[in-house]
């Protein structure tokens, strides 16, 4: 079986944004403490159930992300899409609703709306 790497240039943008995702899917899996010490979540006891918790979501996100880049049909980018764009509502709802108006917070909508907005593109056409 060979590595498949888009010809084309919006596949090409699609596949880089679940790449990156994967990247900072495999980040969380395997370092939930860095991960829990950037959203500044780092608790003064925590138990091993709060490192498996963190740990199944990176590894939620390499999945998904694998996915789409190993069987990179445009099916599975609008799904990998869209649920970047809703974790990036969710973003804006922490914002608007949890007085998360912090850089973090904004770094973090922008990377998911980037991230959203690189395989709809494709998509739908648009690159």
């Amino acid at each position: 079986m060979e590595f498949y790497f888009p010809t084309e240039f919006g596949e090409q943008l699609a596949f880089g944004a679940a790449s990156f995702a994967a990247l900072i899917g495999a980040l969380v899996m395997f370092a939930p403490g860095i991960t829990l010490k950037f959203f500044a979540l780092e608790p003064h006891d925590l138990r091993p159930e709060g490192y498996g918790a963190v740990r199944s979501a990176g590894g939620l996100m390499v999945g998904f992300s694998a996915t789409a880049l190993m069987l990179a049909q445009p099916t599975l980018y609008l799904a990998f899409g869209a649920a970047m764009a809703l974790a990036g509502f969710g973003q804006i709802l922490s914002i608007l609703s949890d007085r998360g108006n912090t850089i973090r917070n904004i770094l973090l909508l922008v990377v998911e709306i980037v991230l959203a907005a690189l395989p709809l593109s494709y998509v739908f056409g648009l690159v």
